[in-house]
């Protein structure tokens, strides 16, 4: 596939597979192997094409089929110091990792990656912006506000994957404890529907292709009001919206050859 496409995106799982003629990623692997590579197989992706794993940062929804993947298949996993720290705490093994420093650019293959901080309660969390032949990528979720290095990275990107979380009111009167409604609401958790809604908008241009909104709570949002929210923060703003989803293959995004 010569493209990208969410694989996974929500508090169950998150992988996102990214691919050239000549170079294929993932972005985190956060579902178990046999569901990852049923949904490999439903792209037409298969797992021994696949050339890195590239890690956002540690909590188990993003690296709970790593240790599977990377030693099945000799996949080396890309990550900053912390986070590859965080990872062989968390599961007790050492993958081959390649080490970038957040915030420096790097090519692997054709691909440009570029890592940015974003606030989120980890080691050593990052979002990115992959660039290839000439066209920009963002992918920025897990992140509990929209700081101007957030919007300064996605700037001019042609495809956005961007959290939208939550709506605020139904974190509050959801069933979950105190302590799970102030971090999701916290700067250091998710960004909410309108939140992102704003994000967008401000990094919104005339040619922003397709924008998958991420990451929704399955209890405290609905897709039908991720879309209506970001669409009004949109106002007159044009841009095609989907749906990450979190069971399923979602929207998948195709490069002109």
């Amino acid at each position: 596939m010569h493209g990208f496409c969410p694989l996974a995106s929500g508090s169950k799982g998150n992988s996102i597979f990214v691919g050239t003629k000549n170079t294929r990623i993932l972005i985190d692997v956060g579902l178990r192997a046999k569901p990852l590579l049923d949904r490999l197989m439903a792209i037409g992706v298969s797992p021994d094409t696949l050339q890195a794993i590239v890690i956002t940062h540690e909590h188990i929804d993003h690296i709970a089929g790593l240790a599977v993947m990377a030693e099945k298949y000799k996949i080396p996993v890309l990550a900053n110091a912390d986070t590859a720290k965080g990872i062989v705490e968390v599961l007790g093994v050492r993958p081959h990792f390649k080490i970038f420093s957040t915030g420096d650019p790097f090519c692997f293959g054709d691909l440009e990656i570029q890592s940015f901080s974003i606030p989120h309660d980890t080691l050593d969390p990052v979002a990115y912006t992959i660039r290839t032949s000439n066209l920009k990528m963002g992918f920025c979720a897990d992140l509990g506000m929209a700081t101007s290095l957030v919007r300064k990275q996605l700037e001019e990107c042609d495809y956005l994957y961007l959290e939208a979380n939550h709506e605020p009111s139904w974190v509050h009167s959801c069933a979950r404890p105190t302590v799970y409604k102030t971090r999701v609401l916290g700067p250091q958790g998710h960004l909410s529907n309108s939140d992102s809604g704003k994000l967008l908008a401000s990094v919104w241009h005339p040619n922003l292709k397709h924008v998958h909104l991420a990451h929704l709570s399955s209890e405290c949002n609905s897709e039908a009001m991720a879309l209506e929210v970001v669409r009004r923060e949109l106002g007159e703003r044009q841009v095609h919206l989907s749906i990450a989803y979190q069971d399923k293959v979602s929207q998948p995004i195709f490069f002109a050859s």
